[in-house]
């Protein structure tokens, strides 16, 4: 009898579990078949003279860092103008882009010949580009967010949605696949070393941690918007030690911290800190003021009210300076928050907060920014599916102007269309949704907003005095929404209470 019934239970639990393995690798294999998909399409800047786009950028980029020593590398001459897609990216972008170089040398030496390729295209490069995106998403941003919802599933069960529902609405979300396998770039390396960082923070590893983040801030500069939160945590955190224990072991953590940032950036810029010239060169063009305070129609505060007062008439400088304390006071409650109450939950919310904050009111914000809000709403996700979906699903709508001149917008509206599809059966899945009758008309709303625009932007030629026309009032539509989400995730972080024997 014992052994029969020791049957039965293992006949109905290998199933349930080969069922959750699979369904994972069925994600995965969806995720990357989306990703290649996409990449068929169009990319950015494809046979535009005389800049091309950001495709170009970073082929310029591989052969600019194979074909010149590292001292040239941030430095106008005549073999490197500054003027034609000079580097703009700290140093560990510049090693990817020198470790791509290397195997095109090998495999396309046409495609990366000095002075003579520019604008180089074939449908074998187009390949060996779409590969070297589709790797390293599979290598680093993929695992990461694997790695993240474990570890958030361990310390959180409360979630509204599985394990396996919250992968796969952060793996299928749109904007990231446009972005980096249509448009083109490499957002998935800063980003996946980022929500690594923050998998890493979730297991209480402080040095894998540092070493992450800091990778993440090497490769993209823009990852400081995510930067408040992990100092506010753990100064919060030391303080709490200290509290707790005693000064030296404060002491102790905060030297191991302060260590593992200074090394790895040590490590990373060794080539350039022999020389200040060459060490402030690089800081300079990563942090350009020149370029005016936004790109385009961003769907952000200064371009909001560019509608009513041309900011770009402004000294550089002078909205440098506004933007930085605007950025301040928006971020304040957030981190002080945060530093009072260091728990992880807060964490993600201050993530969500800070780099919304950052997109809205800081200085050269380009739309595809909007990604460093993403992923944070997603991995916060299984605690608001309801407004994190809704918040994702605008994020991905905000970008719609690139995507029009990128021609990629079959893929959007068709990845667009599977994750609200998506979303629906989960929403439908989930019994603890309470959501009110209200909300759902007012999302709804607001997605049909999202349809109407999009249909206008294709379909209705603006007039010739207003060529911009439907960029804008995307650009304002989407604005209005962000700045409602970032009063919401505010409040939500504020109010969240959490339990002293919880933090941390």
């Amino acid at each position: 009898m014992s052994l029969y019934c020791d049957t039965m239970i293992y006949k109905n639990l290998i199933p349930i579990y080969l069922k959750k393995v699979l369904d994972e690798k069925l994600i995965l294999m969806i995720a990357v078949l989306f990703r290649w998909f996409v990449s068929l399409h169009d990319y950015s800047g494809k046979s535009k003279t005389p800049m091309y786009g950001d495709y170009e950028a970073q082929r310029h980029w591989m052969e600019v860092t194979v074909s010149l020593p590292t001292t040239q590398w941030y430095f106008n001459s005549s073999d490197n103008d500054l003027l034609y897609w000079g580097l703009d990216y700290p140093p560990l972008t510049a090693y990817h882009s020198y470790l791509n170089g290397l195997v095109l040398k090998r495999i396309l030496p046409e495609s990366i010949q000095l002075s003579t390729s520019r604008g180089f295209e074939s449908k074998f490069h187009k390949l060996l580009m779409r590969y070297s995106v589709l790797i390293v998403d599979l290598l680093i941003f993929i695992p990461a967010v694997c790695w993240f919802f474990r570890q958030f599933f361990k310390i959180k069960n409360n979630n509204q949605m599985s394990q396996t529902m919250t992968i796969a609405m952060t793996l299928l979300y749109p904007g990231l696949i446009l972005i980096d396998h249509g448009h083109f770039q490499y957002n998935c390396v800063s980003l996946g070393l980022f929500v690594a960082s923050v998998a890493s923070m979730f297991t209480n590893k402080t040095i894998f941690t540092c070493v992450l983040f800091s990778m993440a801030l090497n490769y993209k500069q823009m990852e400081l918007y995510h930067a408040l939160p992990f100092f506010f945590y753990y100064i919060g955190f030391i303080y709490e030690t200290y509290k707790k224990h005693s000064f030296i072991t404060a002491l102790k953590t905060l030297s191991i911290l302060v260590l593992s940032v200074m090394i790895t950036f040590l490590l990373l810029w060794l080539p350039f800190i022999s020389d200040p010239k060459q060490m402030f060169q690089v800081i300079h063009r990563i942090f350009p003021l020149e370029r005016g305070v936004f790109e385009d129609k961003v769907s952000n505060i200064w371009c909001l009210i560019n509608v009513l007062y041309k900011l770009r008439n402004m000294n550089n400088h002078t909205m440098a300076t506004i933007c930085l304390m605007t950025t301040f006071i928006s971020v304040m409650p957030t981190c002080l928050d945060l530093l009072k109450n260091p728990s992880k939950i807060k964490f993600l919310l201050s993530l969500i907060n800070c780099s919304l904050s950052f997109f809205l009111f800081s200085f050269q914000v380009h739309e595809k920014s909007i990604l460093l809000v993403a992923i944070p709403v997603l991995m916060y996700s299984p605690q608001s599916v309801f407004m994190c979906t809704w918040f994702v699903t605008l994020t991905t709508f905000s970008m719609l102007p690139l995507l029009i001149r990128d021609n990629l917008l079959v893929p959007f509206i068709s990845l667009s269309l599977i994750y609200f599809i998506v979303h629906y059966n989960i929403e439908k899945l989930i019994s603890q949704q309470k959501e009110t009758s209200k909300l759902y008309l007012l999302r709804n709303l607001s997605l049909f907003g999202c349809v109407i625009l999009t249909f206008c932007a294709i379909a209705l030629k603006p007039p010739p005095k207003y060529p911009d026309l439907w960029p804008l009032i995307i650009s304002v539509y989407s604005c209005m929404h962000f700045v409602l989400f970032l009063i919401y995730f505010n409040f939500s972080q504020l109010m969240l209470q959490i339990p002293k024997k919880k933090l941390y």
